[in-house]
């Protein structure tokens, strides 16, 4: 029944999923400092995005519309900085280390993207602490270190800053809700 408030709470298998229960784990492959403390410092990220292009076939004035190639979206994680900045110095060094500040060379010891490139997991917990799903991100690299703004206004308040990543696959792993074809 469409008006029948019972009809949507027996399909709320479980409840809601809550956004506040989820851990993020990023491992730095050049700074190995802040592994331990980021699954604390991320305050917020996202469940992946992805999408199918379109493939457009014209023929007599229609077209046909076929899945074309996969891509993914660039993943940002906002983290809180502590007075010890060890997770930003940390993606900072990993940041470096692809491309100098100052010589413009890469500092990971070879041109291959494999020197520089990660894995990082966020894990979607249920209200009992189970895991729900888990996503992996493959091939992960820190794109963008944000600005952390500072101002004399700011009171009551901490600082935090976002990390964008760009990454060349996910997968979801098995977990309470399925693995969703992910492999």
């Amino acid at each position: 029944m469409v008006f029948n408030i019972n009809s949507m709470r027996a399909n709320l298998t479980g409840g809601t999923a809550r956004p506040t229960l989820f851990q993020v784990i990023i491992t730095n492959p050049i700074d190995t400092t802040a592994d331990n403390i980021t699954p604390f410092m991320v305050q917020s990220a996202q469940l992946p995005t992805f999408q199918l292009g379109t493939i457009e076939v014209p023929y007599m004035g229609r077209k046909i519309k076929e899945a074309g190639d996969r891509t993914f979206e660039p993943w940002t994680v906002t983290v809180i900085n502590d007075e010890n900045f060890l997770v930003r110095n940390a993606m900072e060094a990993w940041n470096n280390a692809i491309n100098r500040l100052e010589r413009n060379i890469r500092d990971t010891g070879s041109a291959n993207g494999v020197s520089y490139k990660s894995q990082a997991t966020v894990t979607q917990f249920g209200k009992t602490g189970d895991v729900l799903r888990v996503y992996q991100f493959d091939g992960i690299w820190p794109e963008n270190v944000a600005a952390i703004p500072v101002d004399w206004n700011s009171t009551d308040t901490y600082e935090q800053f976002d990390i964008t990543f760009q990454f060349d696959s996910f997968e979801v792993l098995p977990g309470q809700t399925g693995d969703a074809g992910g492999r």
